[in-house]
């Protein structure tokens, strides 16, 4: 039986030798939760499939380039931020602002918190829970694309069907807030 690898010692197989079985082991292990994610992100499933696919081929093909010194050591926050900015790619599409206008207005007013708002309100630093819980939901959603996501201001204007300068507007906003919650 073969000992399991590490996140790591998978990428530089790929990136090395172009080992199948460590790109097999590598999706095995992160599509799963790649696909769940960006779920939460699009309700369009087809899209949603063709992100992680596409993803995966930039590992494949080596045009995503993984290091490990410091924050770019974690895979997985490497693998989100390749994929969650196919998503928004995928999303600039024929018709995708339109779709991503009514999932996201689904999610908006749908009675049960995602995954991700249920993290964001259990985060235990202090008040910082109670205050992001105090965000209108338009600010908690820009926080999330912008400083979670590591998605850039016209990133997150697409995924979130508004303007650039809308999103600049809004994160000041909610920084300010946070600011005066925590001080």
């Amino acid at each position: 039986m073969r000992e399991t690898r590490s996140d790591g010692e998978l990428l530089r197989a790929i990136a090395a030798d172009g080992d199948r079985r460590a790109f097999e082991e590598l999706y095995r292990r992160y599509a799963p939760w790649l696909r769940a994610r960006l779920r939460g992100r699009c309700a369009d499933a087809g899209i949603v499939d063709d992100v992680v696919q596409e993803t995966f081929l930039a590992v494949w093909r080596g045009s995503a380039r993984y290091r490990e010194e410091g924050a770019a050591g974690d895979a997985a926050g490497w693998l989100w931020r390749i994929g969650s900015r196919r998503l928004v790619d995928a999303l600039r599409g024929d018709g995708a602002r339109g779709r991503l206008r009514q999932a996201l207005a689904r999610l908006r007013h749908r009675d049960e918190a995602s995954a991700e708002e249920r993290v964001l309100a259990g985060v235990e630093h202090g008040d910082l829970a109670g205050a992001l819980v105090r965000l209108s939901p338009e600010l908690r959603a820009v926080l999330q694309a912008t400083v979670i996501d590591g998605l850039s201001t016209r990133e997150a204007a697409v995924l979130l069907g508004i303007p650039p300068g809308t999103v600049k507007t809004r994160a000041l906003r909610a920084r300010k807030q946070l600011r005066e919650a925590l001080a």
